[in-house]
Order: C-alpha cells, then sequence, then structure tokens
C-alpha cells in the first residue's frame, strides 16, 4: 500500500540510525532497536501509526501531514499540504483513512490511497485542539474545539451531525468502544460524557484539579486514560454500572510546565510478550514515560529529545514505541 500512494514526495534526509543492531537482542522488524526521523521544520504536535504498522503519520506547526515508512528505508515519503494553521491533533479511521484536526478552525479527511482531502468540516469558530474516530458502526469523526463545543460528524456528509455545548474550552476528546457516547475533556479540569442518541451530557467524572490535555480508550474499550496538566496520569473505569468514583489508578513522573502544549497519551496494545498492559504520556521535561499498569509504577523513562514530547504512541502489531517533539525530532524505538 505505502508505495502505490503518488503523493508529492520530500528530498529530505529523514532517517538516522542510533544504535547498531544486534541480532540476538532484536525484538522488532526495526533495522536498529533506534531511530530517529528529522525532516520537520517546526515543533511537532501529533503522531499516529496507520493500523498495520507500515508507516505513520505526523503533524505539527509547518500545516503539513508528513508520512513516513516504519521499516525498511525509515523514509519521508510524502508530504501533504492543505491545512492553513498548525496541525493539533491527527487520527487514523477504520477505513486507514487520515482525519486531522488545525487551528485554521477545520477538521480534514484524507484518502491515503490518492493523497488527496476527502472532505473539509467546516462548523466549529475557533482552533479545533482534538479529532478522533469511532471503532465501530459507519465512519464517524468527532471535534473538541476552543469554541467550547464538542461536534459530531458523518464522514459522508458535510455538515455536522450533532454538537454538544460545553462552557469552558475542549482539549481533548475520545469515542466510546461503542460508538455510543463522547468523551471530553479541557480545561475546566473534568471529563463529560455525552450521549449522541440522546444528545445531551450524560455524566461527568473528577479528580483532575488542572486541564485535561489528552484522552485514550484502552483496546477493550473499558478504561480510559487522561493525561492532565496537573501532572497526573489517571485510569478510569468506563463501564456501565461501575462505582461513582471512576478514577482507578493515578500515574505520577511526568510533567507539565509553562509552554502548556498538549500532551497527548497512548494505550500499549494486547501482546503476548507484555506481562502486562501499559501506558505513556506526553511530558514536558524531555522524556518519554512508560508505565505499568498494574503496579502504577514507571517501567520505562527514556531520554533523547531535547525539546517537549507532546505525543507517544504505541505500534499497533509490535514493542515499538514513537514519540514526537517541539525539537522537530521523531523517535521509534524498540520496548
Amino acid at each position: 500500500m505505502v508505495g502505490s500512494i503518488p503523493y508529492t514526495t520530500s528530498n529530505l534526509n529523514t532517517s538516522l540510525i542510533l544504535k547498531p543492531p544486534e541480532k540476538s537482542k532484536h525484538k522488532s522488524d526495526l533495522s536498529s532497536p533506534i531511530i530517529l526521523y528529522t525532516g520537520h521544520e517546526s515543533e511537532i504536535y501529533s503522531i499516529k501509526f496507520s493500523s498495520d504498522g507500515t508507516y505513520f503519520a505526523s503533524g505539527g506547526f509547518e500545516r503539513q501531514i508528513f508520512l513516513w515508512n516504519t521499516f525498511d528505508n525509515h523514509d519521508n515519503f510524502a508530504v501533504i499540504p492543505g491545512h492553513l494553521g498548525a496541525i493539533l491533533d491527527i487520527n487514523f479511521n477504520t477505513d486507514g483513512d487520515l482525519v486531522s484536526c488545525s487551528s485554521d478552525k477545520f477538521v480534514c479527511l484524507w484518502d491515503m490511497h490518492s493523497g488527496t482531502r476527502i472532505r473539509k468540516f467546516r462548523g466549529h469558530t475557533s482552533h479545533v485542539n482534538s479529532c478522533a474516530c469511532n471503532r465501530r458502526g459507519p465512519q464517524m469523526i468527532c471535534s473538541g474545539s476552543d469554541d467550547s463545543t464538542v461536534k459530531l460528524w458523518d464522514s459522508r456528509r458535510k455538515n455536522e451531525l450533532s454538537s454538544f455545548q460545553n462552557t469552558y474550552q475542549i482539549l481533548a476528546v475520545e469515542f466510546s468502544d461503542n460508538s455510543e457516547y463522547i468523551f471530553s475533556a479541557g480545561i475546566d479540569n473534568v471529563i463529560k460524557v455525552w450521549d449522541i442518541r440522546k444528545n445531551k451530557e450524560l455524566y461527568t467524572m473528577f479528580g483532575h484539579t488542572d486541564s485535561i490535555t489528552g484522552l485514550r480508550l484502552s483496546p477493550d474499550g473499558n478504561f480510559l486514560l487522561t493525561n492532565s496538566m496537573d501532572n497526573t496520569v489517571r485510569i478510569w473505569d468506563v463501564r456501565p454500572y461501575a462505582p461513582s468514583d471512576r478514577c482507578c489508578k493515578v500515574l505520577f513522573g511526568h510533567q507539565h510546565n509553562y509552554e502548556k502544549n498538549l500532551l497527548r497519551c497512548d494505550w500499549s496494545k494486547p501482546s503476548a510478550s507484555n506481562r502486562h498492559q501499559r501506558v505513556t504520556a506526553g511530558s514536558s521535561d524531555r522524556f518519554l514515560y512508560v508505565w505499568d499498569t498494574m503496579s502504577g509504577k514507571i517501567i520505562y523513562k527514556l531520554p533523547g529529545h531535547t525539546g517537549s514530547v507532546n505525543e507517544t504512541t504505541f505500534h499497533p502489531n509490535q514493542d515499538i514505541i514513537a514519540s514526537c517533539s517541539s525539537d522537530k525530532k521523531i523517535f521509534l524505538g524498540e520496548i
């Protein structure tokens, strides 16, 4: 699939192998345990793997989406222009298409086979900070904005399906596993759950004491991971009929600083090699953090970046983690 995409390619010097491979200890299909990707000329805010993990996308301040090969040449094989402002979040849907949102107030859907924009969703009146794709049913997109609304979009239609009005700016959104609810969070320090069918707020989860910048649903759909400016990462039980105090784990170690970046978070995918599930989160102290969800302990605190680590994400099939930073660099590494 990657080789067949006729995008405008870049001639950037894109990757650097930082450590020679040790065959006896090699744990993935990467050509080296740690790989540095360069080519962005400004801060990088978001990074996501494709569903099969053969390539990944990144976006940031320079208003373009970069596509990179995960394996083989580890190169930047395409650059997609189109946004008029900084790209603040990107995600792949279950069809393999890419969704992006930007400070230009738009949410865009991109065809990864042709490299063209399928649809440009208009409706927000301020920066769109976050977007998410549903896992089941017809392809839907939700987005959260500084205009204090959460909007629901059908990828086949131009206009929004629903709009949920919040009191304060929305910094992060996520779908429930069954696509019946939307989770949102922002500068009011709480997580709200919106019922798509009834078009109203269902319940609210309290616990964080500062702005929430990242939301990510667990692979099994039972738990929600949050990253907050109060310097905690929390795990919430979002199953039906869970106790009223849904916060079941608080993780410490990472940091937010005066930059107030939208630091994201992620869950590891189920793997036979992982004894326990892991979570990761961006941090302003230039380190990449990985926690064990059972013990709550930090199992990796990885150096390398020289700027705020804005997003970290796990590979869908292998023990690989990716990170992007305000230092304009991307790292892929085995864990």
